[in-house]
This record gives structure tokens, sequence and C-alpha cells, in this order.
């Protein structure tokens, strides 16, 4: 006979930033059909800022595993969010250009959501599913870090009309692709 097993995990990734229970509270979860809006930045901008803007998003999941026969299921739930009172904008450098650069950002987190569940669900776990789980989801996270860096210096933070063209339709292929996924 088996016996099942509950785990209940919340991570979370916020480059740079700790998360605080209101901020979580506040959070925007990503849907394809919900672009973000300057209105959607609500942090405040830091003293000697550069940027024109700061998207602070995130992953967070929730699983749970049970074990039957020594085999464990899982069942979990990867959400992609965006972090309004972290994320902040200079009203005198905002455009839509730099609003899509954003929105991009926020949807480059959401492809690496995706991927997340893509891969746990092709995973066989064992009994140390939670440090499994956990492994995917550091690695998740450092693929998602670098990718956004890398977003960042091949359109030069959207200087680069042509290559931020070409991210917003890899993007959107990857996003499409990652969609028909169980």
């Amino acid at each position: 006979m088996g016996f099942g097993i509950k785990i209940v995990v919340f991570l979370f990734f916020l480059s740079s930033f700790w998360l605080r229970g209101q901020e979580y509270k506040n959070a925007l979860v990503w849907q394809k059909e919900k672009r973000l809006t300057w209105e959607d930045f609500k942090g405040a901008v830091p003293k000697d800022a550069d940027p024109a803007a700061t998207t602070a998003s995130g992953i967070s999941y929730e699983y749970t595993a049970n074990m039957w026969y020594h085999e464990v299921k899982v069942n979990i739930t990867i959400t992609a969010y965006f972090y309004p009172t972290e994320s902040w904008y200079r009203p005198e450098l905002a455009n839509n250009h730099v609003l899509q650069h954003e929105q991009l950002h926020f949807d480059i987190t959401e492809l690496h959501a995706r991927k997340m569940k893509f891969e746990v669900s092709r995973t066989t776990f064992t009994e140390n599913v939670k440090e499994e789980i956990n492994k995917i989801y550091r690695k998740t996270l450092k693929e998602l870090k670098e990718m956004q860096e890398r977003y960042d210096w091949e359109t030069s933070f959207s200087r680069n009309a042509k290559a931020q063209q070409k991210w917003q339709q890899r993007i959107s292929e990857a996003l499409e692709r990652l969609a028909a996924q169980p």
C-alpha cells in the first residue's frame, strides 16, 4: 500500500530584490492578453538611475508530490510574476518602444516558467523530489538571468530597434512552441 507525501514550496526570484509579502500580494500574473502599461510600474525611481525603466519579474512554484509504490507523482504550478512596487520608470524617458522592451522582459520570464514546467513534466522524480525540483528551479533561474542580460546587451537596452524586433519575434515563437507542451 502506498503513502502520500504532500509538500508545498514557494520560491521566488527577483533579480537582486528580496520580495516582501506585500509585493507578492500585488504581483501581476503573466497573461497573454494583458500587456504592461506604465501605470503598472509603481516603484520609486532610484537616485542616480540611468535606465529608462526596470522590470522586476520572477518565477514561483508550488507543488504536491505523492508517492505510490515507489513512484513519485508531482503536480506543480509554475507562475511568472511582475512586481509593480519593485518596477519603475522615468517618465521623461518613457515611450511605447521602451514599454515594449520592458514587456519582453516579462515575456522572457514567462518563457522560462514554461521551460521549467516542460522540464518538470519530463522528469522522473525520486523520494528526493524537493531537491530535484529545486535543482530544476535553480537551473531555470540561471538561464533566465543569462537570457535577460543577453537581451539587454543585444538590444542595447531597447536602443537597437532591429535587434529588439528580432528578440520580440524569437520570444513570441518560443512562447507559442511551449504553449503546446504539456
